[in-house]
């Protein structure tokens, strides 16, 4: 007979918090996990505002970025009709 380990059910999602790496004036937000210790959290979000400069935080940050990399585009067929759900 096979026997059955209890398994634990958990969400696929880790519960997050959202943290500004910036000032007030220019609010640069990341959301850090909340499933680890709370000294390894403090010390990545204290790596995370060290390399802040490195991160693109809008558009104008990315300029050799193309538009049809970042629009956002609906394939649709023209022989269906549209339908509002």
């Amino acid at each position: 007979m096979v026997k059955q380990e209890d398994m634990e059910v958990k969400s696929d999602q880790e519960e997050t918090e959202v943290v500004n790496l910036g000032v007030d004036e220019e609010r640069k937000k990341v959301k850090v996990g909340t499933g680890m210790s709370t000294n390894v959290q403090d010390e990545l979000v204290a790596l995370l505002r060290d390399y802040q400069d490195i991160f693109a935080w809008s558009y104008q940050d990315m300029p050799s970025l193309g538009p049809n990399i970042v629009q956002h585009r609906l394939p649709l067929n023209p022989e269906c009709s549209l339908i509002r759900q």
